[in-house]
């Protein structure tokens, strides 16, 4: 009889700890550079905080986590990249490249870094998001052709989501950037999520339905 009821119990812990790890709210990782992390923004108004907001307002319990690093380029990005997957997320966002044109970096060095960075997370099965960056025009446009490039060449290698450009709508729109011209300021944030949060829920939603058929 004891035995019996130490079995009992021992199946409800299971079943209890299971469904707690159900129930957990998905991890999304916003990796990137200053447009991620929040220059110059108060709290409360960064991109990943004002992307969990309207991801629950929507009704999806998530968690973005602030994966952003100011200043980064693509190559200081795959450096840290194992660091940050320490976070285990179920979604990657990633956001990179901006720095290396305004460096003037050679196309094909942000090409190899982001492609090393797409290849970790296939290796890891972690669905990506990747969001585009387009170059600044003032380093002529044979390098803006190849930069441009860059991020639909490996989205359509590595078959992963793909947001064309992460400050459509916002670029060179002064009420929606800071006094620098190139960070956004809140309501520059508010429009990227708006823009790039159906991209997001497609995601969110296939892998519930992943989870559902394995389940």
């Amino acid at each position: 009889m004891a035995y019996a009821i130490a079995l009992l119990i021992g199946i409800s812990l299971a079943a209890a700890a299971q469904n707690a790890v159900a129930a957990a709210p998905l991890k999304i990782l916003a990796f990137g550079d200053s447009l991620v992390h929040g220059y110059g923004l108060a709290a409360g108004d960064t991109f990943p905080e004002q992307l969990e907001r309207t991801l629950r307002d929507q009704g999806y319990d998530v968690t973005v986590i602030n994966g952003g690093n100011s200043g980064d380029t693509t190559a200081a990005g795959l450096a840290r990249l194992d660091w940050a997957l320490a976070d285990q997320p179920d979604l990657v966002l990633v956001e990179l490249g901006a720095n290396d044109g305004l460096r003037g970096i050679e196309p094909s060095d942000t090409y190899a870094n982001l492609d090393a960075i797409l290849m970790r997370l296939k290796q890891e099965r972690v669905p990506v998001l990747l969001a585009g960056m387009l170059a600044p025009r003032n380093l002529g446009a044979d390098y803006a052709d190849d930069f441009d490039a860059v991020f639909p060449r490996l989205a359509a290698r590595h078959a992963v989501a793909f947001y064309p450009f992460f400050l459509e709508g916002v670029a060179m729109e002064p009420t929606l950037n800071q006094a620098d011209g190139i960070h956004p300021n809140a309501a520059g944030i508010a429009v990227i999520v708006e823009s790039i949060a159906p991209e997001v829920t497609r995601l969110i939603d296939e892998i519930a339905a992943g989870r559902s058929a394995d389940g």
